[in-house]
């Protein structure tokens, strides 16, 4: 197995859930297997027996065999290695923010706490659901939940993305992405006062090896993939820096694990430890105050502000631009009157 394969599988390890039935209270004691046969008639019996050789039935959250014999009241759930499919899109007026469309793009401005794509456990609410109201059809990327998208960001990351409306625009942006030549620069806020006014921060992103549902660096290359972020410093207020990131590679969370990694997690960033205040001695009621913060941008403070791509038509460079959202602009303020004032 290569190294690309293996961090391929080693992205589906993390089990989804397909199915999940509960027995009534007149349920006679009854082979799981066949419990399942009963309401999956789609399904083959073998196909069950195998799911559960592999440990892929569960009742009441515990592996069972396929003789297991299913008791009044038992929750029956069929797991497997990758997300269960959206049978059926729906459009829903979610009043996007719409840089820009025509014929073959459309530039949206997404907001914190929407989720790119539909799926397990956001099938409704996302982007892909606000543009098929905007545009009725958009491409299909190799799946159903993904139509129009070549390029993503993280659900509570606002900012620029380009989506294609035609299936040339797509494989033509596509391409630019694949070979990293759009430009996108990120503003951020990191903790802590970076030691150069810029510079890059170079480690292979993959899968934590120890939790599987967040990303790590990898200085060695043994795991992951390249992953390049420049850097250059906007404004610093001693406990926290305000910068501007440009990225040669598009990691899942690539911003984010990379200045964790060199000790200066994002400003808010659950995941990564942005939310821990850090014991920096000097300022006054510092605690109240980074809660106070804390609770205006309760995220990263991470924002995509502009994307530069050529047009599938045009063939000529475009590029679009926006300012920082309400929340990252309140916390910048606060920092300005806090540091001028202690």
């Amino acid at each position: 197995m290569t190294k690309d394969n293996f961090d391929e599988k080693r992205d589906y390890e993390e089990l989804y859930e397909h199915f999940n039935f509960t027995a009534d209270q007149g349920q006679q004691l009854l082979r799981v297997d066949k419990f399942l046969i009963n309401l999956m008639r789609q399904t083959s019996r073998t196909r069950i027996q195998k799911a559960a050789e592999a440990g892929a039935i569960r009742v009441n959250g515990k592996s069972v065999k396929s003789n297991y014999r299913v008791r009044p009241g038992d929750n029956v759930a069929l797991v497997l290695a990758y997300p269960p499919r959206v049978k059926e899109l729906l459009p829903e007026n979610l009043n996007l923010d719409i840089l820009y469309s025509d014929s073959d793009i459309a530039v949206v401005n997404k907001r914190a706490g929407m989720v790119v794509h539909p799926s397990y456990g956001h099938y409704s609410g996302t982007l892909v659901n606000g543009l098929l109201y905007e545009f009725q059809s958009l491409p299909e990327v190799g799946d159903i939940e993904r139509p129009g998208l070549v390029h993503r960001i993280d659900k509570d990351t606002t900012g620029i993305l380009v989506v294609a409306r035609n299936e040339y625009a797509l494989a033509f942006l596509a391409n630019q992405f694949a070979e990293h030549s759009t430009d996108r620069e990120y503003h951020a806020i990191v903790w802590g006062n970076l030691d150069r006014e810029h510079g890059t921060i170079i480690g292979h992103v993959g899968r934590s090896l120890r939790d599987r549902k967040i990303m790590a660096v990898f200085p060695d290359g043994n795991h992951g993939k390249e992953a390049i972020t420049h850097y250059k410093v906007i404004e610093r207020f001693g406990f926290a820096t305000f910068v501007s990131c440009r990225l040669e590679t598009g990691r899942t969370h690539q911003i984010r694990v990379h200045f964790q990694s060199i000790g200066h997690s994002l400003f808010g960033d659950q995941t990564y430890g942005g939310d821990q205040i850090p014991n920096i001695q000097g300022y006054p009621k510092f605690k109240s105050f980074i809660e106070n913060c804390l609770g205006i941008c309760p995220r990263q403070a991470l924002n995509a502000r502009l994307l530069g791509f050529i047009h599938p038509k045009t063939l000529k460079n475009i590029n679009f631009e926006i300012s920082n959202p309400q929340d990252i602009q309140q916390v910048l303020e606060r920092f300005r009157d806090y540091t001028k004032n202690n």
